[in-house]
């Protein structure tokens, strides 16, 4: 009777299992999608307009999604590689989440996720808010200036519509829809009214979701075509007088796709040219860089959450105009550290150095790092004594069993990764992520065939129906939990890095999502767990009869 019992509590144990993993997964992604910055309540006052610009006009070219590789090949894109021979250039830098939305919020507010309060996830247009910080179109209207924005449709709620003199905006992601950008933004070049134009090409990054992405031969289309848009942009300026920036907002891992933390997916190209521009290659560029350095080449002000710096040693300033960039960098910088440590609450001393910019962000970054670690310690201590728990109980019960046990929970993470990483080429992170629908259809799927094998292996090895339905059952289940220790250890080392849900700050999406998937894996294999078991018990039975 007691082992009846023990075989039941096992078998609400798998269900418990399943409906926690399924609570906590979907409660990751939803606090993910609801985070917001320590400045959405404090938001730091914009400071004053520079005052002289350096440029006539600034023309904003973001080719969405494209690498910095394919931009480096002059048999794809010429004309890019024309500009880099004759302006400044670069490789840029961003952080994670790697997604379009955030990308956006950094290249205008000039502030990483963590802080500028845009979306950090992808949200439909619907659903999509407006910046609540301070952000480039924002700084160049109070200066006084005219401002046009030709894109995806996105960027009709992210920017301030006020602040917007002219704009098109398409729901549409391919060629033909770059097509109408570039028709809608063209006369506004022409004119020459418009001080400030942005015009967003999104044709690259249809191809790297929807065409095969950079290892299928419709990529590199996609960018030619891209660069023959941006030859047309280019031959209605003047760059004696106009200035033309043309960047990125994320890269592409080779599947296509992007979101996570890949190296690929975090580097953009830079590129400069015209008016105030001092030609070369400048190397490593931080995205930050680039709302306070457009600002700057426009008179208006710094944005008022930047956490650039203006790059001022490839534009060609005056020293009455460093001397102002530098005095309002100063201004600057002090109000968004008081804004941050208003929204925290945390008092943050200022290092000591001659760099504001530098001084300031260390500050920053430091009470940054205080709210991410503030209860870290603690829950790695949990984590570890929910490990050494249970490995010590299989330490304890060492032998042929407990190893037959391990080794069909090694195959189970085995078949699933194979599958997972070599077959389908996925990586461990947001980029490999399609859709809510699909990543929980293939998860199922996997899952179930890693664990059935897994489960037939461990069984016939453990020779577990030669003794009857209970015991057949019993054997079951310690193969189903021992799948289910090894799945939890990344889940617990989420827990110890990033907490249970995301709040006051962005989560390590390394373990992160390590930890989803592992949560997601879980749900399954906790469900699986039932069948599995009964079927145990009835070959257990049929066996013992024969």
């Amino acid at each position: 009777m007691k082992r009846s019992y023990l075989i039941a509590g096992g078998l609400a144990a798998c269900v418990a299992v399943a409906v926690l993993a399924y609570f906590w997964a979907t409660g990751l992604m939803d606090s993910l999608y609801a985070y917001s910055s320590p400045l959405r309540d404090h938001a730091p006052e914009p400071g004053q307009a520079l005052g002289e610009p350096v440029s006539g006009r600034v023309v904003f070219v973001l080719i969405d999604g494209l690498r910095v590789d394919t931009s480096l090949k002059a048999e794809v894109m010429p004309f890019m590689n024309e500009l880099r021979q004759r302006g400044a250039w670069g490789t840029m830098h961003s952080r994670p989440p790697s997604y379009s939305t955030p990308g956006y919020s950094v290249l205008f507010t000039g502030a990483w996720p963590q802080i500028n309060d845009g979306p950090v996830m992808n949200l439909d247009y619907e659903e999509m808010p407006t910046w609540t910080q301070d952000n480039l179109v924002s700084a160049i209207h109070r200066a006084g200036l005219k401002t046009g924005i030709a894109g995806y449709y996105w960027f009709e709620k992210l920017i301030p519509q006020e602040a917007v003199t002219a704009g098109f905006y398409t729901p549409g992601e391919d060629r033909q829809a770059d097509r109408e950008v570039v028709d809608a933004a063209l006369p506004w070049i022409e004119a020459g009214e418009i001080p400030f134009v942005f015009v967003h090409l999104d044709q690259v990054d249809y191809a790297g979701h929807y065409e095969g992405g950079p290892r299928d031969p419709r990529w590199d289309e996609a960018a030619n075509r891209s660069d023959a848009l941006l030859r047309e942009i280019a031959s209605g300026l003047d760059f004696e007088r106009d200035t033309l920036f043309v960047c990125s907002d994320h890269g592409h891992i080779d599947r296509g796709g992007h979101g996570g933390h890949e190296r690929v997916v975090l580097m953009e190209p830079y590129v400069m040219v015209g008016a105030g521009v001092k030609p070369g290659q400048y190397g490593d560029i931080q995205m930050v860089d680039v709302a306070p350095t457009l600002a700057a080449l426009l008179g208006a002000n710094i944005p008022a959450a930047s956490q650039g710096r203006v790059l001022v040693e490839m534009l060609d300033f005056s020293s009455d105009q460093l001397a102002a960039i530098q005095a309002a960098l100063e201004i600057q910088q002090r109000r968004l550290l008081g804004s941050f440590q208003a929204g925290t609450g945390l008092v943050v001393p200022v290092p000591e150095g001659s760099d504001v910019v530098a001084t300031h962000q260390s500050a920053l970054e430091t009470g940054y790092r205080l709210l991410a670690n503030a209860e870290k310690g603690s829950r790695s201590i949990s984590s570890l004594i929910l490990v050494f728990l249970p490995a010590s109980l299989l330490y304890r019960k060492r032998g042929r069993a407990i190893g037959l046990l391990l080794g069909a929970a090694v195959i189970y993470v085995a078949l699933f990764n194979l599958r997972y990483a070599v077959i389908d080429g996925f990586t461990y992170s947001l980029s490999s992520v399609i859709g809510a629908n699909e990543l929980i259809l293939y998860t199922a799927v996997t899952a179930a065939a890693a664990l059935v094998i897994a489960w037939i292996a461990g069984m016939i090895a453990l020779k577990a129906f030669s003794e009857g339905a209970r015991h057949a059952a019993e054997m079951s289940l310690a193969v189903v939990w021992m799948v289910i220790f090894v799945l939890a250890l990344p889940v617990l080392y989420n827990f110890s890095v990033n907490g249970i849900m995301v709040d006051q700050t962005l989560p390590d999406f390394g373990p992160s999502f390590l930890g989803f998937q592992s949560l997601v894996q879980l749900l399954f294999v906790g469900l699986l767990g039932l069948p599995l078991t009964g079927l145990a018990a009835l070959v257990g039975a049929w066996q013992s009869k024969k």
